[in-house]
């Protein structure tokens, strides 16, 4: 299939002007249960989204999207979030309000270029435990408010984005290979951006001197994916452990949000 059919077929949806748009529904958990494809949504930015695009946003039934950039991101791209009547814009910022200093940014490109998948586990662990107050807002949004869809986003909707889902995923119950290939979906959904997004970082000097560790960290693949899920287990015992010992929710709130999320097959 290429990229354009792929871009055209579930578990993609279109919404004219965001990149990377899919639902995180559809994959099993048992012979008679999958994750409720109308409520879980992923994607990159918003910022960009058409006349067109808000209305089809709308029509998914998303009155809620959660923003894990931080203010540098949104600010430095001159990227904010639009207005749409009736969606709540939820600003859940995860990562450093400086990610780019100077020599923080060499030393993680470096690493990135040296040593690929070990670079993405400690880039995944950071983000685990400085990002824990948004992972809990986007949670208990599925507790609290489990009828009404809500989409989360990052800048690409790669990373960020894929731990999200990837938290989710795996406190249901998805099979890990279904996991690892929703975060390799993010090459699909980023291709026709690809360009863009490479210039965008090619104008900031420290990625253009160190552009195989850019790219390396701008990958999405699935092998990246199964080490973090390995570290996930090994440091936390599971999704439910991390949740249970980062955030506010307990095991009994976890019990409610597979229920759920999920619907019958």
């Amino acid at each position: 299939m290429s990229s354009l059919s792929a871009l055209s077929s579930p578990p993609f949806v279109a919404v004219e002007g965001v990149i990377n748009v899919r639902t995180i529904g559809g994959y099993r958990t048992d012979a008679s249960h999958i994750v409720n494809p109308k409520l879980v949504f992923r994607s990159g930015e918003v910022s960009g989204i058409t006349e067109t695009g808000k209305q089809q946003l709308v029509a998914l039934g998303i009155h809620r999207v959660f923003d894990m950039r931080t203010n540098l991101e949104i600010n430095s791209y001159k990227t904010p979030s639009p207005n749409i009547p009736g969606v709540e814009f939820v600003p859940v910022p995860v990562g450093k309000e400086d990610p780019w200093e100077a020599g923080s940014i060499e030393k993680r490109l470096k690493h990135f270029q040296e040593n690929e998948l070990e670079a993405f586990v400690k880039d995944a662990q950071e983000t685990l435990e400085i990002g824990a107050p948004a992972f809990e807002a986007i949670f208990r949004h599925f507790l609290e408010r489990p009828s009404e869809p809500c989409l989360f986003n990052c800048t690409a909707g790669k990373d960020r984005t894929g731990l999200v889902a990837a938290l989710i995923l795996m406190l249901i119950g998805v099979d890990d290979a279904d996991i690892k290939k929703d975060y390799a979906l993010t090459t699909v959904g980023l291709e026709p951006e690809h360009e863009k997004l490479a210039l965008r970082l090619q104008n900031i000097p420290v990625f253009r001197d160190n552009w195989k560790g850019a790219t390396n960290m701008g990958s999405s693949k699935e092998e990246s994916m199964a080490a973090i899920l390995a570290m996930i287990r090994e440091k936390y015992g599971g999704a439910a452990g991390y949740l249970t010992a980062f955030t506010r929710l307990e095991e009994k709130d976890l019990d409610v949000i597979r229920s759920n999320l999920l619907t019958e097959a």
